[in-house]
């Protein structure tokens, strides 16, 4: 490409972004305060090719508050940046410096990251005293990735997002890389999205339905400065809540490394999980950016606007800081609303995925001083367009900066991450003395939290374990963290992990203590998948994946983090009771019903939709109920949308540590109770497979042992 013959057209402000034609690309940036914008193109995407800076005029080259130009011959793969001047002024909330290269906010992919140093990237002289009151001289031309024009063109092959409702589905929850960096993954491209392709097979024989990564938005894994106190290592940013470029996959996750690649092995991934029924949804991190606090890099919106893009201080040379990450995205500020209303449709227009969990989502209902808002726009917006309809929506109903909305979060149609539901069952199981009570509000669907407003038993999302904790074997593995190759002499992480070892921290040979662990493994999927509620399991439990008792692996690349498939093997009875469980669940509109429970008659009269039971088939007097109880569901007419029948079930929990005999309230007319599933046993009776369900000798009472969930069903027999 001949730099020296490019010249500058007037272009069109709209769309934002580089938007390639059959003649060149329209490029468009937002920035309100700038006094001149300057756009840099390179040669290649190599690090020390030439590039050319070509300044825009306010004149020509700006409509309203946004400049643009149009370049011939421009074609996809060109790579570009941004210089961006204007006053810088802390104290009022200004940070630009022309020094300091940016990257575009809706760029579609950016280069090689891996060795991007963000001290280079400081607006500010570090060695100066007030620092971020200093201004640096130092041009990071040659150290900042660079944004990558894309050709949108693919061939999606007819496919569309799946968007299966709430209530059939079951979340797998994912980390791209980890999930097939290990050696013994058994792919060819490990770590890539190419080697989630690979583990379809694994994941159809699972049974999940979704698939829920962490970010995949660029992002910066070097920025963590940290090192690993055992090993001398290097740590990382690994899980990748530190967003870089919200429209970009990560470039270092796709085994295709041409400029752009990353876009169509994104893309390619997407329709193959498609193609097999497996929806993608995308954990995706608006409340807050990588650029940090006021000592933190400019590379992007902090050079761009930052008083605009940032929710400041009353001192604005300081940041509002409630993510726990330094800064505060403006979400509700009409040009970051339209940015991120922009980057959604974008995902599901352009990429087909099926849904989004909002990170620390309490800070997209913050008005632009940092309070709390009745009717937040952004997230009235989010759940309103027309484009993410069908989308799934999910929050993480919460944030840093004190706010908890689980059951209240604004906006309609959100579903929600229900840490209520990931504790109090944490809490039975572990043998916690009156949390019967509150196990029985989660198994119905949490409607103390979600019927109020309007809200179905879906809405609630239902885990016990996720990305950000323990897994599930570390849950009765180890009765603390174990975080101390984190750098931060074991202080991070969570302290309230509702976990019990059973007898020894972390692993052990000892045959009781496993059995108890592994019943204890099958009772929190059990649980699960017969609540009310969208099921998610963190990937990697169904075969016993530990992190060795570190509830805080956001910097571990490595074999803390990675599955370990070997596991799968070894664990294969867990994992076969999990996809059992799994495909128990799909089969049952009972346990998928789109309403929550009356407690009155249903297609038998005299027999409620559920009822509950002590050990003695007695009602429930909740004031007294310890660790026993019984609940009867009535399967018929259960999915009143599709008018499906369904078997009825009753379902027995000790969270005792002893065997309890159960008596059994009366099956339906002219049916009898079969068992289906029993975790006191061992495989392969703990879970039965469909017509292959026993009878019960007695159907007056069930000896059910200890720490166990048994589910019977009805059947003519």
């Amino acid at each position: 490409m001949a730099l020296i013959n490019l010249a500058a057209e007037t272009g069109k402000a709209l769309p934002l972004g580089a938007s390639l034609t059959h003649e060149g690309v329209n490029f468009s940036v937002f920035s309100r305060n700038a006094a001149a914008v300057t756009l840099i193109i390179f040669e290649s995407a190599d690090k020390d090719c030439p590039w050319i800076e070509i300044p825009l005029n306010k004149r020509e080259h700006k409509t309203g508050n946004i400049w643009h130009c149009f370049i011939k011959g421009l074609q996809a793969g060109t790579c570009y940046l941004f210089r961006v001047d204007g006053p810088y002024f802390p104290e009022k909330g200004h940070r630009f410096n022309p020094y300091k290269t940016l990257l575009d906010p809706y760029a579609k992919a950016i280069t090689d990251a891996s060795d991007w140093d963000y001290t280079i990237c400081s607006g500010f002289d570090p060695n100066k005293p007030g620092r971020d009151l200093s201004f640096s001289y130092e041009d990071d031309v040659s150290n900042q990735p660079r944004c990558i024009v894309i050709n949108n063109d693919f061939d999606w092959q007819g496919d569309t997002p799946i968007n299966y409702p709430l209530r059939f589905s079951v979340i797998y929850e994912a980390h791209v890389k980890g999930l097939t960096a290990n050696p013994n993954s058994g792919v060819e491209h490990p770590g890539t999205y190419r080697g989630v392709i690979e583990k379809i097979p694994f994941f159809k024989d699972l049974g999940i339905t979704s698939i829920e990564f962490l970010p995949v938005q660029e992002f910066n894994e070097n920025e963590n400065l940290r090192t690993n106190p055992r090993t001398g290592a290097k740590l990382t940013n690994y899980w990748g809540y530190s967003t870089a470029a919200f429209f970009a996959p990560k470039g270092s996750y796709a085994a295709d490394k041409t400029p752009g690649g990353q876009v169509k092995e994104f893309k390619e991934m997407v329709r193959e999980l498609h193609k097999a029924g497996i929806e993608v949804i995308l954990d995706i991190v608006f409340n807050h950016t990588a650029e940090g606090n006021e000592m933190g890099p400019t590379f992007s919106f902090r050079g761009l606007d930052n008083s605009i893009y940032y929710i400041l201080n009353e001192n604005k040379r300081y940041y509002q800081n409630y993510s726990g990450c330094g800064n505060t995205v403006n979400c509700n500020h009409p040009v970051v609303r339209t940015f991120i209303m922009d980057c959604l449709r974008y995902w599901v227009m352009e990429m087909h995925v099926d849904g989004f969990r909002f990170d620390l989502g309490s800070i997209l209902g913050r008005d632009q001083s940092g309070r709390i808002m009745e009717n937040p726009p952004t997230l009235e917006q989010i759940a309103e367009d027309p484009v993410l309809s069908s989308t799934k929506i999910i929050a993480e109903a919460w944030d840093a900066g004190g706010a908890y909305q689980v059951g209240w979060f604004p906006g309609g149609r959100w579903a929600e991450w229900n840490d209520k539901y990931r504790d109090n069952v944490r809490s039975y199981w572990k043998g916690d003395p009156k949390e019967t009570r509150h196990l029985a509000t989660r198994i119905a669907g949490s409607s103390d939290l979600y019927l109020r407003d309007g809200r179905k038993p879906f809405h609630s999302i239902n885990f016990i374990t996720s990305h950000d904790g323990f897994t599930m074997n570390d849950l009765v593995s180890f009765n603390g963290k174990h975080n101390e190759e984190n750098g931060e002499n074991n202080s991070d992480g969570s302290n309230n992990n509702l976990s019990y070892n059973y007898g020894v921290e972390g692993s052990t040979n000892d045959p009781v203590i496993k059995t108890i662990r592994d019943r204890q493994l099958k009772n929190f999927f059990a649980t699960m998948m017969v609540s009310l509620g969208t099921p998610m399991i963190l990937g990697g439990d169904e075969f016993g994946r530990t992190q060795n008792g570190n509830n805080n692996a956001y910097c571990q690349d490595n074999e803390i983090s990675w599955y370990n498939w070997s596991l799968l093997e070894q664990n294969k009875d867990i994992y076969r009771f999990v996809k059992e469980m799994i495909a128990f669940r799909l089969r049952h509109p009972g346990f998928m019903r789109p309403e929550f429970f009356t407690g009155r008659g249903g297609f038998y009269k005299a027999i409620p939709d559920i009822s509950w039971f002590n050990e003695t088939a007695h009602v429930v007097n909740w004031g007294e109920v310890g660790y026993y109880l019984a609940l009867r569901l009535l399967g018929s007419k259960a999915d009143t949308l599709a008018d499906r029948d369904d078997n009825d079930f009753y379902i027995m929990f000790n969270a005792y540590i002893d065997l309890k005999s159960f008596v059994l309230a009366d099956p339906p007319p002219k049916k009898k109770w079969f068992r289906a599933i029993d975790t006191g046993l061992n495989s392969p009776n703990d879970i039965l497979l469909p017509g292959t369900e026993e009878p019960l000798h007695s159907q007056r009472v069930y000896p059910v042992k200890a720490r166990s969930i048994v589910i019977l069903i009805s059947k003519e027999g």
